[in-house]
């Protein structure tokens, strides 16, 4: 069923690596004078409308990303966003398969896609373990790799350095000339994705690439609300340790949760740059009638 959700919320991403437009309201009523923000996904209120059972969903969405502007990225951009009920993010990725070949190039339904797990990807291209590695020998590869080193780096957080070298030296090979699918996260990347225990417990999350490009991202999604608060307290200490503004959590998630999300799994992909590979251009701003900067 297709659905609609407001584009402005009380509540804002924590993720310290997203960054939410603000507002403010000034009109009548109870909220005068409250910040609102302008969501980065519909993930939250779609989350709520699972919980009241409105079964399988999907939304064509705008969203907003502050400080998001270059060649693959536009502030303000579409997203296709689905959940399935009973589905696992497996069950997903395969059918995210028939979406994708249908779309970009009938060609890619002859080649088998590319399933590679986080910690495969590293071990071919890097020669290491992600899960077991430290902050020392992911800032020796860097420097082996000829990575620039964005001054700033924490030296006690192997996350920050892992997202370095996943997009300077691993996303440049995935994807090329098939889609290719990026599995099971670190269980500190897992971000709104259940985890799965083991040694190391990993996230159910995945991630499209085509052509070295991120299409879409996806969780086996996460229904524990306490686990969630948990995490939106992680995120909230992590971005004011770095200087960012803490966000307001969204308690109407946190209380759908409570209520019961049925088992289902998620995922994002973004038309635009899905949009920009069928058309074979290097540039979203080729595919978008007024980018940015024409704004």
């Amino acid at each position: 069923m297709e659905v609609e959700t407001p584009l402005l919320s009380a509540a804002a991403i924590t993720d310290p690596h997203l960054a939410s437009f603000a507002t403010r309201y000034s009109g009548p009523g109870s909220r005068y004078g409250q910040t609102l923000y302008l969501h980065t996904s519909p993930e939250f209120p779609m989350k709520r409308l699972l919980a009241a059972g409105s079964g399988c969903i999907y939304q064509i969405a705008r969203v907003f990303r502050d400080g998001e502007a270059g060649r693959q990225h536009n502030p303000e951009f579409t997203l296709l966003e689905w959940y399935r009920i009973g589905f696992d993010h497996h069950e997903l990725m395969t059918e995210v398969v028939e979406l994708a070949t249908g779309l970009l190039d009938d060609r890619l339904a002859l080649v088998e896609p590319e399933w590679l797990s986080y910690r495969e990807a590293f071990e071919r291209h890097l020669g290491l373990n992600p899960h077991r590695t430290t902050v020392a020998e992911l800032t020796a590869c860097a420097e082996r790799q000829g990575v620039p080193i964005p001054s700033g780096m924490p030296m006690d957080d192997v996350d920050p350095w892992l997202d370095l070298l996943l997009t300077q030296r691993i996303e440049p090979h995935l994807g090329q000339g098939r889609l290719c699918f990026l599995y099971d996260y670190p269980a500190s990347q897992a971000a709104l994705a259940r985890l799965r225990p083991g040694d190391p417990p990993l996230g159910e999350r995945f991630e499209l690439y085509l052509h070295g490009i991120e299409l879409a991202n996806g969780f086996h999604e996460l229904g524990d609300a306490v686990e969630q608060r948990r995490r939106f307290a992680a995120e909230n200490a992590a971005r004011q340790a770095h200087g960012l503004p803490v966000m307001p959590v969204d308690e109407n998630l946190l209380a759908a949760l409570e209520a019961g999300l049925p088992d289902c799994a998620g995922v994002a992909l973004g038309i635009d740059r899905l949009i920009m590979l069928a058309a074979g251009k290097k540039a979203l701003a080729e595919v978008l009638a007024f980018p940015f900067e024409q704004a």
